[in-house]
């Protein structure tokens, strides 16, 4: 079972960055793939990015190319999402996510463990 804890969200002005975390239970990214998504009011829960464990290849969303970042410290077993350039679009619910399956990264159902959530809110 992994362990999941997301935490940086907040609210912060369009154009401005924010980093998001999140902490895994230890060894996590030794065997598990990890993925960002969020989920706005309203909407279906979408692709963010994500990094595959095996060889660190990363893929985002064209919405955030660019502008977002994510890259992991295996020491302290956390996931990060750097977000630059921030839109009033970009408001959401963030969660990360993990996977062992070989699949696309880009899909809700890859996935199977799930942190609780963090809210980002850009606004002026």
């Amino acid at each position: 079972q992994v362990q999941l804890v997301e935490f940086g969200g907040g609210l912060v002005q369009p154009g401005g960055s924010l980093r998001l975390s999140c902490a895994a239970s230890e060894g996590t990214f030794s065997t598990y793939s990890m993925g960002w998504f969020r989920q706005a009011p309203g909407k279906e829960r979408e692709f963010v990015s994500a990094i595959k464990w095996s060889t660190g290849t990363t893929y985002y969303a064209d919405s955030v190319k660019g502008r977002f970042t994510i890259s992991r410290d295996y020491t302290k077993n956390t996931l990060y999402l750097q977000m630059n350039s921030l839109k009033p679009e970009d408001t959401a619910v963030y969660y990360c996510a993990a996977t062992k399956k070989i699949a696309v990264l880009t899909t809700v159902s890859t996935f199977d463990f799930w942190g609780q959530g963090a809210q980002v809110t850009v606004s002026s």
